[in-house]
């Protein structure tokens, strides 16, 4: 059975820091990148990882204050968030692809998702 499933903290002031982590189960040899869906916005990636972890990809906007890391013995990929922003407010999903080196970004990137996780920043 194939599943992605988050975990991790919800809600920060501005300034502060959060962790979701991505349990993967029932495949192999796949990245994973993190999306966030804001209000009225479409679903786009912020940061990818490949199989090995050692290649990790980040836009513009989360550069320096994201952090992607996976441990493929526990099946997890984290996604560390830290001098967040207002504008960081968004559901957060991970989700399951063939290489980072395509466009993580996008949606049609994306053969499998996790159920979503809202993250609110307050100021």
């Amino acid at each position: 059975q194939v599943r992605l499933v988050e975990s991790g903290e919800n809600s920060v002031q501005s300034g502060g820091s959060l962790k979701l982590s991505c349990a993967a189960s029932g495949f192999t040899m796949y990245s994973i990148a993190w999306f966030r869906q804001a209000p009225g916005q479409r679903r786009e990636g912020v940061a990818c990882i490949d199989m090995s972890g050692g290649h990790t990809q980040y836009d513009d906007s989360v550069k320096g204050r994201f952090a992607i890391s996976r441990d493929n013995a526990k099946g997890t990929v984290d996604l560390e968030m830290n001098n967040l922003k207002r504008d960081d407010t968004a559901i957060y999903y991970c989700a399951k692809g063939a290489s980072c080196d395509g466009d993580y970004k996008s949606a049609a990137w994306v053969d499998y998702w996790s159920q979503g996780a809202q993250v609110t920043v307050s100021s």
